[in-house]
């Protein structure tokens, strides 16, 4: 393969990793029935006007299994960070003494599981459509470059196995990801 194609599979490469690493993340932030930090990670408050994430305000963690403790670093924003978990989509009811946010993590139902289980589906699909537009976008610059004369359709068609090669590579990665997600969320 010539340079120029290299460059575009090194390129489609780190991004679908980059891609792959994003779903990983955003896989961390759905609940199980473990408390974890990173269930509040999405978690925005509105911090004297300013929308600001919630791990930026208080120092989140997890004394016993089943419960997240938060402490403000200023306890006048207590009330707002309260809010911004009762309008979460995390299902969570906050108790608050006036310094620190408790946050109980119940035992999740056979239904809230299967709920969970269609919301990392999704999240894996959102994961899969990025990775094949980022296929389709460098094949299309592949395509680019051979009608430009800068690589020959031998080139062009070496990258393009390539290139599948890595989309079926990140893709299986992520569907492991998620088969290992779906069992920790069924686990009871």
């Amino acid at each position: 393969m010539s340079e120029l194609t290299d460059e575009f599979i090194a390129e489609a490469r780190e991004r679908m990793a980059k891609s792959v690493e994003a779903i990983r993340h955003e896989f961390g932030s759905v609940r199980t029935g473990r408390a974890s930090p990173a269930l509040l990670d999405r978690i925005t408050v509105d911090y004297y006007g300013t929308a600001t994430q919630l791990k930026q305000l208080a120092t989140i963690t997890t004394p016993e299994a089943r419960l997240l403790s938060i402490q403000p670093y200023d306890k006048s924003s207590i009330k707002s960070i309260e809010r911004a978990i009762l309008e979460s989509d995390i299902g969570l009811t906050p108790s608050n003494d006036g310094n620190l946010i408790r946050l109980n993590i119940p035992e999740l139902t056979e239904e809230r599981r299967k709920q969970l289980v269609k919301v990392v589906r999704n999240i894996a699909e959102e994961g899969r459509v990025a990775i094949r537009n980022i296929r389709r976008d460098v094949m299309h610059d592949l395509r680019e470059l051979k009608e430009a004369g800068e690589a020959g359709s031998d080139d062009e068609h070496r990258a393009e196995v390539e290139l599948q090669k890595v989309t079926d590579t990140r893709i299986a990665e992520l569907d492991e990801l998620l088969s290992h997600k779906e069992e920790e969320i069924l686990e009871v």
